[in-house]
């Protein structure tokens, strides 16, 4: 059936206020499997592969040896010697190619990325359409961070207790073959569906960095501010050297968020940032938050202008407007 599309400011709203399939895309999807899979799994990442339990989902980064980001991921441990690795759609094959460079002996690595779909249901009435969309898979919506499947009519089919704005829901991993029925099913149970652009303000919100345009190999995970996800106690792991020199040398940039202080045109991507008469940085990401209605951004800004409340203005077409650092995320959820 034809499917009708609001405007952003719609399609952003019934996820915040209602709920909303806010995304349908063919992401990565790895399988690794073997006795030494979580082993060797923990130099390939950042998060402590070892401490997760079965049926966990697992927010992490992949590096290069100087510590900068080639992928932001999440890791899925589907069983005691098996894992599911979801990468972002745009670097599937150089993840692929990077595990397959440094792959050890004994450990059976599968590229699925062609063969999957997904699709996200987010919102706070994502655990009553969860209801009707899964009767009869013998599956409910998956607890925050957790894992659940079974087998559809192609093949197996994950649910993932996690998502990319901020709100309760979950993913559906399923074989191409099945998305079809899969967002039909959504739509029957009452889902609107929103377009990627809802989803790139729902994340920006939350300060939820994108890689590709926050994340990138020239730039560490504490520079991105997410060093919450990197495990420098757990062993050896790549780019483990670079990030230990980088936390005893002091972080010298960080990712900001940063407030628009008047109304006026939004901010956009690769907009120069201000201080002190100085450029000091550009977006990375930015945009016009429809929940708050002001422009809101994320940049790279020297450690010292990155604290909050320091003052700053936004060159927007050769005029400049006031803007602050604030504490991230831009939006709470209630």
């Amino acid at each position: 059936m034809p499917v009708q599309y609001s405007g952003i400011l719609d399609e952003h709203r019934a996820v915040r206020n209602d709920c909303g399939i806010f995304d349908i895309s063919h992401m990565g999807q790895v399988i690794i499997q073997g006795n030494k899979a979580a082993s060797w799994l923990n130099t390939m990442l950042t998060g402590n592969i070892h401490a997760m339990e079965e049926s966990t989902a697992l927010y992490t980064l992949m590096l290069n040896e100087n510590g900068g980001i080639i992928d932001d991921l999440i890791a899925y441990r589907t069983g005691a010697d098996a894992f599911l690795l979801v990468i972002n759609a745009s670097m599937a094959e150089e993840v692929f190619a990077w595990l397959k460079l440094h792959l050890d002996n004994g450990i059976i690595l599968e590229n699925h990325s062609a063969e999957f779909a997904a699709i996200a249901v987010q919102g706070p009435k994502a655990g009553e359409l969860a209801i009707e969309m899964l009767a009869g898979s013998g599956c409910q919506m998956p607890a925050r961070n957790t894992l659940a499947h079974f087998q559809g009519e192609n093949g197996t089919t994950y649910l993932c207790g996690t998502g990319y704005t901020g709100e309760p829901g979950f993913e559906l991993l399923c074989p191409v073959k099945d998305i079809t029925q899969w967002f039909n099913s959504a739509l029957r149970a009452g889902a609107i569906p929103c377009g990627l652009g809802a989803r790139d303000s729902l994340r920006l919100e939350m300060g939820f960095p994108l890689n590709g345009s926050d994340l990138s190999p020239e730039r560490t995970p504490l520079a991105a501010g997410l060093g919450f996800f990197v495990d420098l106690d757990k062993g050896s792991f790549i780019g483990r050297k670079a990030l230990v020199q980088e936390k005893e040398q002091g972080i010298r940039e960080k990712l900001t968020a940063i407030e628009m202080c008047v109304k006026g045109p939004p901010p956009r991507p690769g907009y120069a940032i201000r201080a002190r008469d100085k450029v000091v940085g550009q977006f990375c990401s930015a945009g016009l938050s429809p929940s708050l209605s002001k422009g809101i951004g994320l940049a790279y800004l020297p450690e010292e202008l990155s604290r909050i409340d320091t003052s700053l203005e936004i060159d927007i077409r050769g005029k400049g407007f006031p803007a602050r650092v604030v504490k991230k995320p831009f939006y709470r959820t209630p």
